[in-house]
């Protein structure tokens, strides 16, 4: 077995509907690692915060590794506003969060006939209650641990791959 190099794999580019709304990251870390991610998943749109680290942050550029320059990359000033244009578009509002009214991840049927934007919550206080309040629907990642939750990235890889999944 031999590992092949980038050179010599080659992905189906596709793109999906879906937007990642992130409710002001903080990490430039994170927000460098969103992107990757982001971008390995053909997601369309990456929305953030005007006062998260943007990709002028060298942080944020290095751990992008140049997925900033294939994602769609849009700042907004209050969520709640852009969550409310989003919806207007048509968009399904989907919380990645654990609430008293989420859905297994696993379980949530996802199809090709709605675009979703799917809203990750900051590093340390997650998703806003007034920024729940406006999503149509909430999911949560089934874990085994002790732990209930794990880093916004982490979550954002594992979501991403369930729903593109399903879409594909």
């Amino acid at each position: 077995m031999e590992q092949l190099t980038h050179t010599e794999v080659s992905n189906p580019q596709k793109t999906f509907p879906i937007a990642v709304i992130a409710d002001e990251l903080r990490t430039p870390q994170n927000v460098g690692m969103c992107l990757r991610v982001c971008e390995a998943f053909g997601i369309d749109t990456f929305y953030q915060n005007e006062q998260s680290p943007n990709i002028d942050n060298r942080l944020v550029q290095r751990t992008a590794r140049n997925a900033e320059k294939r994602v769609a990359i849009k700042t907004y000033k209050n969520l709640l506003h852009q969550l409310q244009r989003l919806k207007e578009e048509g968009y399904l509002l989907l919380a990645l969060e654990i609430t008293d009214k989420s859905k297994d991840l696993s379980q949530f049927v996802f199809s090709n006939d709605t675009k979703i934007a799917l809203v990750i919550g900051s590093e340390r206080f997650g998703i806003t209650p007034e920024a729940l309040d406006i999503c149509k629907e909430s999911v949560h990642i089934q874990m085994f641990g002790q732990n209930s939750s794990m880093n916004v990235v982490n979550s954002l890889s594992v979501c991403l791959y369930e729903i593109t999944k399903q879409l594909n």
